[in-house]
């Protein structure tokens, strides 16, 4: 079962490194059709400034994930990844009630699989 929780883990990782190039360097009509947005809105400096800052919220976030791996050992590290995969499920709800839902999809659900997975290790 280790080895699950750590591909699901992994997963949640490296999508959020995703999230945060999309954020962060895709063009404005790439991003307006990920996130449901108009391209115009996309397009406006102050927008691209905004996306860039979670971009980078992501891009940390999947970071620490993965440098939980080499950080920290048996349940400590466990523990570190569910604090972060906590925060990713929390923020993915919110973002589903006042962005767009398929964020519970995309994000949220990926997160609790893998939180449920840890809990079978523990």
């Amino acid at each position: 079962m280790q080895i699950i929780a750590t591909i699901f883990v992994i997963f949640v990782a490296i999508e959020h490194l995703g999230i945060m190039i999309l954020e962060m360097f895709a063009k404005p009509e790439k991003q307006a059709q990920s996130f449901d947005l108009n391209t115009e809105f996309t397009k406006q400096p102050e927008v691209r400034v905004l996306l860039a800052n979670q971009g980078i919220y992501n891009g940390m976030l999947g970071l620490s994930i993965l440098a939980s791996f080499w950080l920290f050992s048996d349940n400590t590290q466990l523990t570190v990844q569910l604090l972060l995969l906590t925060f990713i499920a929390v923020v993915a709800l919110y973002g589903g009630f006042t962005s767009t839902r398929k964020i519970w999809l995309l994000q949220m659900l990926p997160a609790i699989i893998a939180i449920i997975a840890i809990c079978f290790v523990i």
